[in-house]
């Protein structure tokens, strides 16, 4: 392993475990094997990924909680029909900066209107951009996280908000806490 990709696995690491210091219950998250993985890349036609992205799905990557709740995250999502969906939308747009569309690994589904991926040709790189692809009125393509790390720090769950209402819903006297209560230590 490369110092790049050392560097790389401790960014992702180190925002992991800052999260996990904040009050996430590390048992609230489920890891993807290297098998997986490898599915779910063969899934898009990539033959592998970078050393970043590998380190987020091995961290998050089978059961992600509150990570990206709410939208189509982690291996069992990252289909062909993810993929396919990304490049559809990327058809529309007049022009983007997207150097391999086809070989792109896309990582984030939201309600099938935006994606997070990475540029196929970038695959190479140890902590890649991450690009945002949205359709409809204000459609984009967009390096919006200029490496995976600073994504996943952006996609991090916000421990301390999750807290607060929880305080409030206690406050209210809610007699039922929602679901991912028991994700957040408090």
């Amino acid at each position: 392993m490369d110092s790049t990709s050392s560097e790389a696995i401790s960014g992702i690491r180190t925002v992991f475990e800052a999260v996990i210091a904040d009050g996430l219950r590390r048992e609230s998250v489920v890891g993807a094997t290297d098998a997986e993985i490898d599915t779910a890349l063969a899934a898009q036609g990539v033959s592998g990924a970078p050393s970043a992205v590998r380190e987020v799905l091995r961290l998050v990557g089978r059961s992600p909680g509150l990570w990206l709740a709410g939208s189509g995250f982690g291996v069992q999502a990252m289909t062909s029909a993810m993929k396919a969906n990304a490049l559809a939308t990327l058809a529309t747009l007049p022009s983007h900066g997207i150097g391999d569309p086809a070989s792109a690994l896309v990582l984030v589904e939201h309600q099938a209107y935006e994606y997070h991926l990475i540029d196929g040709a970038d695959l190479g790189q140890s902590d890649p951009p991450v690009w945002l692809v949205t359709e409809g009125e204000t459609a984009i393509a967009d390096a919006a996280w200029p490496s995976t790390t600073q994504w996943f720090r952006w996609a991090a769950p916000d421990i301390s908000r999750f807290r607060e209402r929880l305080e409030v819903l206690r406050e209210v006297g809610k007699p039922h806490l929602p679901a991912w209560a028991e994700d957040i230590r408090l």
